[in-house]
């Protein structure tokens, strides 16, 4: 299964880190005086099964008891542990086109841990530009740069046709880690994790499930499922 171990050494399914980010979001938004939460609680939050709440959290160490529920946050916190994200990641963004400007604009990013720390185009009419505090660079420069800024993680927002070169510079700079908006199925070595959000492929899986009334949708962006769930 790909992910990532947790503390008592199991490793997590994508699916289940999905799910994961989904139970934080919800203990997170919870009222600060709420210092317990049960698993039916977030099942019905985030639109699982309570057996499936239940199953997840338990690969993450003993952290609740019966009849009384989780710690809030110590939840948040073990979660933040298992999905590594209890510590700060540095990331570079490549295409300062639109969407670029966007995602730099969102401030959920550093509220997570995520702090963005250079960007690069190839446009040369860009270059030199300040967006959101930070002065565009070449793209040529990444090979230097990204070492420099200490960055680990790269995100994608240029062309389909340029992405996968974009990607192999990172790789070569020793980005560990992209996240790619660019509609293209992008080839990298297995040492690097990829994630590709292609929205269009996204909105077609949307209106499937619109045209055809699927019976096994999504709540929250979670599939819900009748039988055991991985």
């Amino acid at each position: 299964m790909d992910g990532q171990p947790t503390e008592r050494g199991q490793r997590l399914s994508r699916a289940a880190a999905q799910r994961l980010s989904l139970y934080l979001r919800c203990v997170s938004g919870w009222p600060a005086d709420a210092d317990t939460v049960s698993s039916g609680r977030i099942a019905d939050a985030v639109g699982v099964s309570d057996a499936q709440v239940r199953r997840d959290l338990a690969a993450l160490g003993h952290l609740g008891q019966r009849g009384v529920g989780y710690d809030a946050r110590e939840l948040a916190n073990a979660i933040r542990v298992a999905l590594g994200i209890n510590r700060a990641w540095r990331a570079v963004l490549i295409g300062v086109g639109n969407l670029g400007r966007a995602l730099l604009k969102y401030q959920g990013f550093r509220a997570q841990g995520f702090e963005i720390v250079g960007l690069f185009d190839s446009d040369p009419t860009k270059v030199g530009q300040e967006v959101e505090g930070l002065t565009i660079e070449p793209l040529a420069a990444v090979g230097s740069r990204v070492p420099a800024l200490q960055a680990e993680l790269g995100v994608l927002t240029v062309p389909a046709d340029t992405a996968q070169s974009v990607a192999e510079a990172l790789v070569a700079a020793g980005i560990r880690g992209i996240l790619n908006f660019a509609p293209v199925v992008l080839k990298l070595p297995r040492r690097v994790r990829l994630v590709t959000v292609d929205l269009a492929i996204q909105l077609e899986q949307l209106a499937f499930q619109v045209q055809h009334g699927d019976t096994n949708g999504t709540t929250n962006g979670v599939t819900n499922r009748t039988a055991d769930e991985e």
